[in-house]
């Protein structure tokens, strides 16, 4: 048992062959194997339909101080014309947006007309190698030294400087209508950013930037390869423009997905991993395939200070082999910054011609919450496990990004142990050690939880500060209904998930699955 103590909702899970869980409205019992793999596959479906509709089903009711727009993105088109992307996250872009005002929401979904999206869409087939698996049809032949990669828009989606902003790591931002969800092209902020540059996928808002008067600021990151790697550091005022900007070269292949802030730095783990590019220059794999995890070496953390004019290089630190996708917040005490990170024993292989339907669950290890405590002075890093439970896509209270931080919010496994896809929602107090748990198991299978206070933002139109409890607010995420085939955009109460659903909204299609979103008390309802 960790120092974080067992979750008070687990039972010994060797004697018992079922497990009983607050299933939204009513208590119900589920087996261990909450899931069906038929099921859950077939929320990996392509949406060709662009909706536009109020929701007029709903279950429960939306409380009426909820006011603004959850915006979601993620792989929305899995095959092109009947030819199947190979993997989920080489799949184009697709942005919802749930607009709610005074108890009623409003649904819309479009597809960001990115130049590849609009190229494969008239040609009717593939005309594009993805990043994890998906190949051009013909063979090597067809794909041999073809190193163009179709920017497709689907990991992100923030409002941002009067700009909603869709996100890829590995490109330049598509800008969208807020209202419309129109793609109006791409931004490069004022010529900040240069075409094709990368700018990527988890920028975090700094809720009281010491740089610009304690107002908020957006900090952003972009890996740029070559022969050798740099990472290069944005931050952006308020208006939406770059206002400072620096570089640091990276020893080594920078693997790098999501990062974390504090007031003063920018830290990004180094997963150990090595690329050998010519299989990809041959045409046979794409770069995800070319990709394999070195568990001998250790993961790299590299500490970027912000003010670069005091304190210009960054600090390396070292702590035992992992893979990490996402961190749930960082930030600094007495000398040490703490983070808190969703890590795995290692990166599973992307197998070439394998099904990403017909992943092994059982096969796999969990992705988990574990808590690192880094000297910057000794360079000695801590790490210590806070939650076993198979989780990831953790969320916290905006106001708290880079700051000491009580409750994280997470997608999670609905049973204790072991991997399986994500159907329950988990709250973790790290203070008390107690957890929460609403599961939408056996049928359902949950997204990214997004935490929305209740408290009003500020002047900025941001959440710069708690008011009140740092959970007093509610939990918006999607929820497929394999039973019903449709997703449900569930509202639970963030203080008490175990009483079930506040409310569900019921979509009239399923949405396939998706990646991140991001709440902004702005209503966009054309």
């Amino acid at each position: 048992m960790n120092s974080y103590g067992q979750l008070e909702i687990e039972r010994s899970e060797t004697q018992v062959t079922m497990q009983s869980f607050q299933l939204g409205e009513h208590a119900s019992t589920v087996p261990i194997t909450s899931y069906n793999t038929q099921e859950w596959q077939k929320g990996y479906r392509s949406l060709d339909q662009e909706y536009d509709y109020w929701i007029d089903e709903i279950e429960g009711q939306i409380p009426p101080e909820l006011n603004g727009t959850l915006f979601r993105n993620g792989p929305g088109r899995l095959d092109v014309n009947g030819q199947r992307i190979q993997h989920p996250f080489d799949g184009d872009g697709m942005v919802c947006a749930i607009a709610i005002k005074d108890g009623r929401a409003h649904f819309r979904n479009r597809f960001v007309r990115t130049e590849g999206y609009v190229a494969e869409q008239q040609a009717g087939r593939i005309l594009y190698r993805g990043v994890f698996g998906t190949q051009k049809p013909g063979g090597w032949l067809a794909n041999a030294f073809d190193t163009k990669i179709k920017n497709i828009a689907n990991t992100q989606i923030l409002y941002w400087g009067g700009k909603l902003l869709a996100l890829w790591e590995a490109a330049e931002p598509y800008r969208l209508d807020p209202r419309t969800l129109e793609t109006l092209g791409q931004e490069y902020f004022d010529g900040a950013l240069q075409p094709s540059a990368p700018f990527a996928a988890h920028p975090w808002i700094d809720p009281a930037s010491q740089f610009d008067a304690g107002a908020p600021c957006l900090v952003n990151f972009a890996i740029k390869a070559g022969l050798s790697f740099t990472i290069n550091i944005y931050e952006l005022d308020l208006k939406g423009a770059i206002v400072r900007q620096h570089n640091h070269p990276v020893p080594g292949f920078a693997f790098i997905h999501d990062f974390a802030i504090t007031p003063n730095y920018c830290i990004f783990f180094q997963n150990p991993v090595a690329f050998n590019p010519v299989p990809f220059l041959m045409g046979t794999r794409s770069p995800g395939e070319c990709i394999k995890f070195q568990p001998n070496k250790p993961t790299r953390v590299i500490v970027i200070p912000r003010d670069v004019a005091s304190r210009p290089k960054p600090i390396i630190l070292e702590t035992q082999s992992g893979f990490v996708f996402h961190h749930a917040n960082a930030y600094e005490q007495e000398g040490e910054i703490v983070i808190d990170s969703i890590c795995y024993e290692n990166l599973p292989a992307v197998k070439v011609g394998a099904d990403y339907r017909e992943t092994d669950f059982a096969a796999l290890a969990p992705g988990q919450l574990w808590r690192f405590r880094m000297n910057l002075e000794t360079k000695a890093v801590d790490r210590q496990l806070v939650e076993p439970r198979c989780c990831e896509f953790p969320f916290i209270h905006p106001a708290k990004a880079g700051r000491e931080h009580r409750y994280v919010y997470l997608g999670a496994a609905h049973t204790a142990q072991g991997n399986a896809p994500l159907q329950a929602i988990l709250k973790v107090d790290l203070k008390s050690e107690h957890r929460q748990i609403w599961s939408a198991a056996p049928d359902g299978y949950v997204g990214e939880p997004v935490f929305v206070p209740r408290e009003l933002p500020g002047a900025s139109g941001l959440y710069t500060q708690v008011e009140g409890d740092e959970d007093d607010g509610w939990l918006l995420t999607m929820v497929y209904d394999s039973q019903h085939d449709r997703t449900d955009v569930v509202i639970l109460d963030a203080k008490d998930l175990e009483k079930g659903a506040i409310a569900r909204l019921h979509l009239k299609h399923h949405v396939p699955y998706g990646l991140h979103g991001s709440f902004t008390p702005h209503y966009f309802e054309s």
